[in-house]
């Protein structure tokens, strides 16, 4: 597939403790995205677009943790991206603390500054951090399309019923 010149692949919480079996939040399905993910990443790379990894990264003391279990510990080995879809030298990391990739980050500075004007969503979850940078994307500006063989939820229902959210809202493309 040809992708505009004004896109950019996003790779959100694919974190050891995400898709690696002992990771504190482990999503059963996550590992079942790694290879389409990773065709998608080849696919913009080859291209010369840019590819972002989004990944929580979170002080001990995060109130997210009166919500959710201890995960995603900046510096510890579940905050790490799982092996397989490691960064690669010109790739942004960015650091995030909540489920959007813009709250609190300079992503929509890294993207303006790349030219990006469309987001192509992959990873982690479709009903959370997936979703959260969509609807703050689609709020600044940007054209939204997410990849549903490179997303997932922790079940299939939950997983189609944000992807048609998202295209319902924010116009998502949904391929």
């Amino acid at each position: 597939m040809k992708y505009p010149s004004d896109g950019a692949l996003l790779i959100i919480d694919m974190l050891n403790d995400f898709v690696d079996e002992k990771g504190a939040l482990y999503v059963p399905s996550g590992k079942e995205i790694v290879s389409p993910i990773l065709e998608k990443k080849k696919a913009f790379k080859s291209q010369g677009l840019p590819v972002f990894y989004l990944n929580d990264s979170h002080e001990e003391g995060d109130e997210e943790f009166s919500l959710w279990p201890f995960h995603a510990v900046k510096g510890s080995w579940g905050a790490q991206v799982f092996s397989k879809l490691s960064p690669e030298p010109g790739d942004v990391v960015v650091e995030k603390k909540r489920y959007s990739g813009f709250f609190g980050t300079e992503l929509d500075r890294l993207l303006k500054e790349k030219g990006v004007k469309k987001l192509y969503l992959t990873g982690l979850l479709t009903d959370v951090c997936v979703f959260f940078t969509a609807h703050d994307g689609y709020n600044l500006g940007y054209r939204i399309a997410v990849f549903s063989d490179s997303t997932t939820s922790l079940d299939q229902e939950t997983h189609r019923e944000f992807l048609e959210r998202m295209n319902k809202l924010f116009g998502a493309e949904i391929l």
